[in-house]
């Protein structure tokens, strides 16, 4: 069994930063030598923020539909599995079966336009 990977390296280039609308979020998967990684950022205006793609109640991927990260109204991320709603600045799960933990940040930035790994 392979083992869930949790952080990515620094510097890695994952998309300009119009390939993502505002109040948007997306999904990326990197290869690296020790696996597949699984993570999203969500964009609000010129700045992103990153998280591992994994429900802190089930660890499964949050999204059952590609980019489908976001509660409708897009305030919140949701776990699309068993409802559980995540602050989008935090990761901190306010309502669902996990109300208080968080999801795992992913370090992004973005740099001349470009969202990378921090």
């Amino acid at each position: 069994m392979t083992e869930k990977l949790l952080a990515t390296p620094p510097g890695v280039t994952l998309a300009r930063l119009d390939e993502v609308a505002d109040g948007a979020a997306r999904n990326f998967v990197l290869q690296m030598k020790a696996g597949r990684f699984h993570g999203f950022v969500v964009r609000r205006g010129a700045s992103v923020t990153g998280y591992v793609d994994r429900c802190p109640h089930m660890g499964v991927p949050l999204a059952q539909t590609l980019d489908d990260y976001l509660a409708p109204d897009g305030a919140l991320i949701a776990c699309s599995w068993h409802g559980a709603l995540f602050e989008i600045d935090d990761g901190r799960c306010v309502g669902g079966p996990c109300v208080g933990a968080r999801l795992t940040a992913w370090p992004v930035a973005v740099v001349d336009g470009a969202i990378v790994t921090a």
